[in-house]
């Protein structure tokens, strides 16, 4: 008799088995009792806008640590400290101004569109229109880490829940794109040390909220970029990534309808001004209610 199949949701909400649910229980009491969760949590919420501290919040720093108690903790305590330090709690309830975000867009575009099938939030990263001269004359590396911070806090806060109450079921990770059409070797040197310090935010702060990842246009010679960018990411992370060359088109539309997809990638949305700035997706409103822009940066 074969095994039974293992629940691919397994470790999330609503599918925790006997041991996982007296594990996040007595996670929760260890960060309660050692002060790492605000005793009065309503008043926490109120000073960023949203639950950082409910059980999916915490599920998902156990899942990173593969239910360990005393690593999940440590990486809880550091991601604490960080935000602190990073003032991120003043992102997450005012954003960040970002007024360069249309300008920097034309250089290094960066922004969530749409759906997927699963109705993950699509975002999409064409590093292939880098021109990092041009990019370092209207921002900043550390504005854009405070940037894709304030991308991250509205993923959470925002485009989760947006996406969930539309597909009628949970919504926890994103469906990310890396175009790298024109990228060229070169391209990634001159933006490693961005890359590099964005992805450690990613998974130490923000972990387990990527689902897919396409890489597409791969570039001839890519497997000595991957060499490069591959030791920045963690094994869970490194099964995500699906790495396709030209003929990508056929793959990204199995998870993507073609009208979530912008026409320039194989599909056939052309949302008026662009839709690298348009927000489009069912969030939209909600964002531009709050924050007064749609600009956002990924999840990783």
């Amino acid at each position: 008799m074969s095994a039974p199949a293992k629940d691919p949701l397994s470790g999330h909400p609503g599918h925790l088995d006997e041991h996982q649910t007296q594990t996040l229980a007595d996670f929760r009491k260890i960060l309660s009792e050692e002060g790492l969760i605000p005793a009065d949590l309503d008043e926490a919420i109120k000073k960023i806008g949203y639950n950082r501290f409910d059980d999916a919040t915490l599920l998902r720093f156990l899942r990173a640590r593969k239910f360990d108690i005393p690593k999940a903790k440590l990486m809880w305590e550091n991601n604490e400290k960080w935000r602190k330090d990073f003032g991120t709690d003043e992102i997450a309830l005012n954003g960040f101004d970002y007024p360069e975000a249309a300008a920097v867009d034309q250089y290094y575009p960066q922004f969530y569109h749409k759906t997927d099938k699963e109705g993950r939030p699509v975002y999409i990263e064409q590093l292939g229109k880098i021109d990092i001269n041009a990019l370092y004359k209207l921002t900043t590396q550390e504005r854009q880490l405070k940037h894709l911070v304030d991308g991250y806090e509205r993923f959470l806060s925002h485009y989760l829940p947006a996406s969930s109450e539309v597909v009628g079921h949970k919504v926890e990770t994103s469906c990310t794109i890396l175009d790298l059409n024109n990228a060229g070797i070169s391209t990634f040197y001159k933006v490693k040390d961005y890359v590099s310090a964005a992805s450690t935010i990613g998974q130490n702060n923000y972990p387990e909220t990527m689902g897919f990842m396409f890489i597409i246009n791969a570039p001839y010679l890519f497997s000595t970029v991957w060499g490069l960018v591959k030791p920045w990411l963690d094994e869970a992370t490194q099964r995500k990534i699906h790495i396709l060359g030209k003929g990508y088109k056929t793959e990204l539309l199995n998870y993507i309808d073609a009208a979530n997809l912008p026409k320039n990638l194989g599909g056939t949305c052309e949302c008026p001004g662009g839709c690298s700035l348009s927000d489009a997706g069912p969030w939209h409103n909600q964002v531009t209610l709050k924050n007064g822009d749609g600009a956002v940066a990924p999840a990783a």
